[in-house]
């Protein structure tokens, strides 16, 4: 080989490598596939699963605007202090605007299906009640927290609403289903559910209470009931055990599906209210708690929804205590287009026995008749 043949071919050499240089300096890393937000179809419509994770979550909500007059109840008219006749006042609308943000997740585990569910309520309004002289102005009113729970297979703790109430069922599709109260609402929860799969159920909550209705010690207030549900309706109890005044309240219930357009119920409750004396403003529980939240031993609530299309539908309810309290709402809801609908209801509340005693009718306690109503707006999602 001679002196040129070499140099050749180290110049054919140097070129290679330099040449294999450049090209690995300009190559470009392959991107990454994308990933892409999945549904989830395990829990119902809407849920989707967490990029990365096994669990899946549904976010949604509604937007609320009522408008309401007259006097009857928590959410009808109010009283505005006149702006230019110092210490009179007159009777206004009352208003409000509610966005409430709610979210579920499901996932499922070697122990069952972990669940969480959580619900905040926000409020723009006025008030209702002749309390100052600066009465009515209409502001924020805070958020509040009204459930934020956990549930693993049956066992669900944390904030949620009485099993007294969600177990057996609300009172009706009326707007104002407490014209005569069937149960206290808010508390911290320790509950299990059993569901036999065959139409029976059962719970067992141990429970908090709320304000006034809180827990004086360590021993909690008490819920069980039981249902048997099938394809005509339903058949629920309920008992409760009031720790703070060692009182027992029940309620039961009848579901019937009588059309495929129309649909009744009827509810009994039956309280003791032997210790339930205290008349005091920071406890206005005379001869009521946290259960036996009606006036007397017993009451009763019925009514029923009848579905004049798939878009117009006619809810009511009637209700009555031992105290003489009667109380009638009805209200036609409407569907504008799915997921916003507007319902318009009318209430009236004859107040019974009613002396410096009773605490259930707080805004107009002078009066024993009382006609009120209320047109609500609600887009839900």
């Amino acid at each position: 080989m001679n002196i040129k043949s070499l140099l050749l071919g180290s110049a054919a050499a140097l070129l290679a490598v330099s040449g294999a240089r450049a090209a690995d300096a300009v190559v470009v890393a392959e991107p990454e596939p994308a990933e892409y937000v999945k549904i989830c179809d395990v829990y119902g419509a809407g849920y989707f699963y967490i990029p990365g994770t096994e669990t899946c979550l549904r976010i949604g909500g509604y937007v609320r605007y009522d408008i309401s007059g007259g006097d009857v109840g928590s959410f009808d008219g109010a009283r505005s202090a006149d702006h230019q006749d110092v210490g009179e006042s007159n009777d206004t609308w009352r208003k409000r605007a509610r966005f409430t943000f709610k979210t579920w997740t499901g996932q499922e585990t070697e122990l069952g299906t972990l669940k969480t569910y959580t619900e905040t309520r926000f409020n723009f309004n006025n008030a209702n009640a002749d309390t100052s002289p600066y009465i009515n102005e209409a502001g924020n009113s805070g958020a509040s927290l009204n459930f934020a729970w956990i549930q693993l297979g049956g066992l669900r703790v944390g904030k949620d609403e009485s099993a007294y109430d969600t177990f057996i069922g609300y009172a009706g599709e009326v707007i104002q289903d407490t014209l005569v109260p069937y149960g206290g609402f808010d508390t911290n929860v320790i509950q299990y559910y059993f569901d036999a799969g065959n139409g029976f159920s059962a719970v067992v909550s141990l429970e908090e209470g709320y304000g006034a209705y809180t827990i004086d010690s360590y021993v909690p207030h008490v819920v069980g009931g039981v249902k048997w549900t099938q394809g005509w309706g339903a058949i629920t109890g309920v008992i409760a055990y009031d720790s703070n005044y060692e009182e027992v309240s029940g309620k039961v219930r009848l579901d019937v599906k009588a059309t495929d357009a129309l649909t009744l119920w009827i509810m009994a409750g039956f309280g003791t209210d032997d210790n339930l004396t205290d008349d005091t403003l920071a406890f206005p529980a005379h001869g009521r708690g946290m259960y036996k939240t009606w006036g007397g031993t017993w009451a009763v609530w019925g009514g029923g929804t009848y579905h004049f299309n798939e878009k117009t539908s006619f809810n009511t309810q009637i209700s009555y205590d031992d105290w003489q309290n009667l109380g009638v709402a009805a209200n036609v809801a409407y569907d504008i287009v799915p997921g916003f609908t507007v319902t318009a209801e009318v209430d009236y509340l004859n107040a019974g026995k009613f002396d410096d005693a009773d605490f259930s009718n707080w805004t107009h306690a002078d009066k024993k008749s009382s006609v009120g109503g209320i047109l609500r707006f609600q887009r839900s999602f």
